[in-house]
């Protein structure tokens, strides 16, 4: 018996006991699709955690001030304190001093009341400067940005979150429009594309205006100067080593540091960031996928029982075959060849069912599915040598099986 005739013959036998058959590659079915699913959860949770990290903008470091602490003697956490100042950030732009950082952004942010007529809404108000859609890779979806101009002059301009400018005017001719801070009535001259959300804050829920008028005229104070978060941008991904090193150690030299670690300022990565992130979720998605594996070891039981009760309710027809001169290898070739034929039909239909359902449910529950086809590939292969593995004992015995015994067989 050739290669054609047993995948005639197979085929035949799987096709003869449909019901049979479907019922015992359910299992490996549900754990393919499974196993396509959770290992397609898991990839789309990274992507989105990089895409949401890389919104902060490209090659980042983030300084941020330490902690703080009362007059009773209570620790604030790391970025507490007023550590910070717009000198350190002018300091940390010279191109001596720190020549791998290509841009700087500090920060002052302090939470504010918007008022528009009869709506008001609570938001952060971000002082900033002009590198700063550079920097955090943020974009205008109208209006323009503030100029060196209305820096030196503290005016009283904004530049609106599309969030916010939806809950104070609904986004329509948002530009040109007033609000008021305090007391200070405010012009909005543009409003923000959107960018969703960081790992700490809606990045669309925010008013922007010149550092100058938020340190001086919002804010004011003895704390004018000091600010929230200074952003450093590198050159690219292989220098922001050099780059975090030099910031380093312009900041310890600028506030008389000698030991680094008493730093009274703490420098991030998106790196760090994103492969912590990676990290959990590369946990959770193994987790999930061995979990799922589990439903193909039940699987494999069940085409190793199916394949166990076809041997015997055809011990007869192996006993003929072996009688009209069959080699054992061509029975137990035969019955690995349906075994496999059960296994690859389950992964198969497993695939696209767990394609069809990661497509389905990703815009319900707003999270991406990543397809991956190396997963696909190797969910068929493995699918495939279930149905091998589980197939050899079934195999083997009925190759064993003496013709003169199978004959007798009623």
């Amino acid at each position: 018996m050739n290669w054609s005739e047993t995948l005639r013959t197979s085929w035949g036998a799987v096709r003869s006991h449909a019901m049979r058959s479907l019922l015992t590659v359910l299992g490996i079915l549900i754990g393919i699709a499974a196993v396509i699913l959770t290992v397609g959860l898991g990839l789309g949770a990274q992507a989105d955690v990089a895409s949401r990290i890389s919104s902060l903008g490209s090659n980042l470091l983030i300084v941020s001030p330490g902690s703080s602490t009362s007059a009773s003697g209570t620790r604030g956490g790391f970025g507490s304190a007023t550590t910070l100042t717009q000198e350190d950030a002018v300091a940390l732009a010279s191109d001596l001093a720190a020549p791998d950082v290509v841009g700087v952004d500090a920060e002052k942010t302090t939470n504010e009341e918007l008022d528009a007529g009869d709506t008001n809404w609570t938001t952060r108000v971000v002082g900033t400067g002009l590198d700063y859609p550079t920097v955090r890779s943020r974009t205008l979806e109208v209006g323009a940005w503030f100029t060196q101009a209305d820096l030196d002059s503290q005016a009283l301009v904004a530049v609106l979150g599309s969030e916010t400018a939806t809950e104070l005017f609904g986004r329509t001719n948002v530009v040109g429009q007033q609000v008021t801070i305090g007391d200070h009535v405010v012009k909005v001259i543009g409003v923000l594309a959107s960018a969703g959300a960081d790992s700490s804050s809606n990045l669309d829920d925010l008013a922007i205006m010149p550092m100058s008028t938020v340190a001086n005229v919002i804010v004011g104070g003895t704390g004018a100067s000091s600010v929230s978060t200074i952003y450093l941008q590198a050159a690219d991904t292989s220098s922001l080593g050099a780059a975090y090193q030099e910031a380093n150690a312009v900041l310890l030299q600028r506030h008389g540091i000698t030991d680094p670690s008493s730093a009274d300022f703490s420098i991030s990565s998106q790196d760090a960031l994103v492969s912590t992130a990676t990290s959990v979720t590369q946990t959770l998605t193994v987790l999930l996928a061995g979990i799922a594996a589990l439903s193909l070891l039940v699987g494999g039981i069940g085409v190793m029982n199916i394949m166990l009760v076809s041997v015997t309710e055809r011990t007869r027809e192996i006993g003929l075959r072996k009688a009209l001169g069959a080699p054992p290898g061509a029975i137990r070739r035969q019955f690995l060849v349906e075994a496999a034929i059960l296994g690859l039909s389950g992964g198969v239909v497993g695939v696209i069912l767990g394609i069809g359902v990661g497509l389905i449910i990703s815009p319900i529950i707003g999270t991406s599915i990543v397809i991956a086809w190396q997963a696909v590939l190797g969910s068929l292969a493995i699918s495939l040598a279930i149905g091998l593995v589980f197939g050899v004992y079934p195999a083997a015995r009925a190759a064993r099986l003496a013709p003169i015994d199978a004959l007798r067989t009623e």
